[in-house]
């Protein structure tokens, strides 16, 4: 999977309906998510995020791609998610595995939100 097909594929694990994310999300993913039980694994996993509102908006920053060997890629960066008058933004990795030529399933996925520091004051 080239690097603009990796991007246009995590994206759309955030835009996409609950059918199309319960299509390339692996029976036995784990995921760590900032909500109780905070880690998911397996169909626990799937619903935890299928059953969500889906994100109108998906900003991808800072993003790398590693592929440590065949059929694996890791993938990590920073998300500013909208919908209406929501906005989430955190830090995510994610990691695909190859189950044939074409297809491709999340096998793992994390998400830090962002923490903003309070403003500092500058009067010393």
């Amino acid at each position: 999977m080239d690097d603009d097909r990796v991007w246009s594929f995590e994206k759309s694990l955030w835009t996409g309906g609950a059918d199309h994310y319960r299509e390339l999300v692996d029976d036995e993913c784990l995921m760590a998510l900032p909500q109780p039980p905070y880690v998911f694994g397996g169909a626990q996993a799937i619903e935890a995020v299928a059953d969500t509102p889906r994100w109108s908006e998906v900003e991808i920053e800072d993003g790398r791609i590693a592929r440590p060997q065949e059929g694996l890629i890791v993938i990590a960066y920073t998300v500013k998610a909208t919908r209406d008058d929501e906005t989430y933004e955190a830090h995510c990795t994610s990691t695909y595995r190859r189950l044939t030529h074409e297809e491709w399933r999340v096998v793992q996925h994390q998400q830090t939100p962002r923490i903003t520091a309070p403003a500092g004051d500058d009067a010393t």
